[in-house]
C-alpha cells in the first residue's frame, strides 16, 4: 500500500539505500517528529542529561537533534554513506552526537553498552533475526528500545492526493500493488497493542516488557512541486524507474495544480513505542 513506505511488510531490506541517493530532497521534504513526543519519551523512560542512546538509521538526523537537545550523547549508525555524510553537517556541533556509517547488523560496538536504542522510521529495514536480540543486547538492565514513526493517515471528508491521482498512478504504472488509499486515523489509532502494524515485525516476548504507545497528530502542507518531492523520498517511488517515476510524480504535481488549488495536506499520525528491556 502506498502509505506504508514507512513499514512495509517483509522489505526487501537493500532498498532502504535508495534513500542515499538524494539525502538532501530526504532531509528537505520528509516531516519532523513532534516536540511533545520528546517529552513524553523522557517522561516514559527517563532518558536525558547524561544518558547514552543508540540510534539505528539516523537518515539526516530529524530525530537526533531533539534527542540531544534532552541532554543524550548519541551514537547515530546510518548505512547511507550520503546520509550519514549529511548528518554530519546536519548535526557538526552538537555537544556528544557521533555519526557512524554502517549496518546495524554488521557494526562493530566496541562494547559500548546504552541506555536506550531508538530507531525513527528506519526499523523495518533491519533484519529482525538479528536486530531485536541485538538491541537487547546493547541494552543495559533496565535500558528501552524505541520506535518512531511517521504514518501517513486520511480522514474521511478531507482532501486527500492519493484520491484526487489515483487514475494517475494507475495511467503510468497500472495494477502496482503499491497502490492504494492511505488508511483512516481511526484505523492506526487503535492499534495500541504491542508493536501494531507500524513496524510488523514482532519481537521475541521475552527480550522486552509491555510495549507504551502514543500518538500525536498534525499535518503538512505543499504545491504541486513539493507534493512530488515528497514522493520522490519515499521507497515506494524511488524503487520505480526514472522514466515512469518522473513523468508519474509531474502529472501529480500538474493534478495539485489544477485540482486541489496548489495546495495538498499530508496527514500524519507520529507514533512512538517503546518498551523496557527484560532482564
Amino acid at each position: 500500500m502506498l502509505w506504508q513506505h514507512g513499514g512495509m511488510p517483509g522489505p526487501d531490506r537493500h532498498l532502504g539505500l535508495l534513500f542515499d541517493e538524494v539525502p538532501e530532497l530526504y532531509d528537505r521534504v520528509r516531516p519532523a517528529y513532534p516536540e511533545e513526543l520528546f517529552a513524553d519519551l523522557a517522561a516514559i523512560s527517563g532518558i536525558g542529561e547524561g544518558s547514552c542512546v543508540l540510534e539505528v538509521g539516523p537518515g539526516t538526523g530529524q530525530a537526533t537533534r531533539p534527542l540531544a537537545g534532552l541532554g543524550c550523547s548519541v551514537t547515530a549508525v546510518e548505512a547511507g554513506p550520503g546520509m550519514a555524510a549529511l548528518a554530519r553537517r546536519n548535526l557538526a556541533g552538537l555537544p556528544g552526537v557521533e555519526v557512524e556509517t554502517a549496518r546495524f547488523e554488521d557494526w562493530d560496538d566496541r562494547a559500548r553498552m546504552f541506555d536506550a536504542v531508538l530507531a525513527a522510521s528506519a526499523w523495518h529495514w533491519v533484519d529482525p533475526a538479528i536486530g531485536w536480540a541485538r538491541a537487547h543486547d546493547l541494552l543495559r538492565p533496565q535500558g528501552w528500545i524505541v520506535l518512531l514513526a511517521n504514518v501517513v493517515v486520511r480522514r474521511e471528508g478531507e482532501p486527500e492526493v492519493y484520491a484526487a491521482t489515483a487514475d494517475i498512478h494507475e495511467r503510468y504504472s497500472p495494477g502496482n500493488p503499491d497502490w492504494g488509499h492511505p488508511p483512516l486515523e481511526a484505523e492506526i489509532l487503535a492499534t495500541d497493542e504491542g508493536w501494531g502494524t507500524v513496524e510488523r515485525a514482532q519481537p521475541p516476548g521475552a527480550l522486552f516488557g509491555p510495549t507504551t504507545v502514543r500518538f500525536y497528530p498534525h499535518v503538512k502542507w505543499f504545491d504541486g512541486e513539493g507534493f512530488a518531492d515528497l514522493l520522490r523520498s519515499t521507497s515506494v517511488y524511488r524503487r520505480l524507474g526514472a522514466d515512469i517515476r518522473e513523468p508519474l510524480l509531474d502529472a501529480i504535481a500538474e493534478r495539485v495544480r489544477t485540482a486541489m488549488g496548489d495546495r495538498a495536506p499530508r496527514r500524519y499520525l507520529s507514533v512512538l513505542r517503546a518498551a523496557q528491556r527484560s532482564a
